[in-house]
């Protein structure tokens, strides 16, 4: 049942050699990619294709609703990995609207085990009450929580210790908070970015 996606790599690789020889040696030589992702599992969200870049241009970190959660060895992993080992530039939490995560958080079912993972945006939810009641489209409101989740999870890349400590040794390091729309194959900036701790407290000012 798999056997055809043997057969599309090999024409991916065959292609990718046609078009630059040396593509793949250059690729197995490093990684240094200038991008941490942290994005949603979503299969119709992948990191590389919608921002137009080429395998080893992006680092990439995907889970449920893309959450960013400091008790995660996984997540915090990656970062740590991606801040002190590749030194990426930007890391870029990128959330999507109609994310079933999200969604999941908030319909009042039990799902089993993903509802402890989606306990941040139901607190997320809950701390928003009054802003989300207001909007009467019920769609529209699943979308406006699918945003807040974003700001939150920067909120968290941005205060946890690695990038702290980055940009306490002046380390160029912007974290930034972005939507993408499934229907329309665009990217919305949250204009939620952070590039020290000066920005940090402006953004996230109580």
């Amino acid at each position: 049942m798999v056997a055809h996606l043997l057969e599309n790599n090999r024409h991916w690789a065959a292609a990718r050699l046609e078009a630059d020889p040396d593509f793949f040696a250059r690729l197995a030589r490093q990684q240094r990619p200038r991008y941490l992702w942290i994005g949603c599992s979503d299969s119709r969200v992948p990191a590389n294709q919608i921002v137009g870049l080429d395998p080893g241009e992006v680092f990439v970190h995907r889970n449920v609703a893309n959450q960013a959660p400091p008790q995660d060895a996984n997540y915090l992993s990656v970062l740590q990995f991606a801040v002190e080992v590749l030194q990426v530039r930007d890391i870029i939490v990128t959330g999507h609207y109609g994310c079933g995560g999200v969604i999941a958080s908030v319909d009042g079912e039990r799902h089993g085990l993903i509802d402890h993972w989606l306990h941040p945006i139901r607190r997320i939810a809950e701390e928003r009450r009054e802003e989300l009641a207001a909007i009467a489209d019920p769609g529209a409101r699943q979308n406006r929580l699918c945003e807040l989740n974003v700001v939150r999870q920067v909120e968290n890349v941005a205060s946890d210790v690695f990038v702290q400590d980055a940009w306490a040794r002046d380390q160029a390091l912007c974290v930034h908070g972005w939507i993408y729309s499934l229907h329309t194959g665009l990217i919305t900036d949250l204009q939620v970015s952070v590039s020290g701790r000066d920005d940090f407290d402006r953004v996230f000012a109580s």
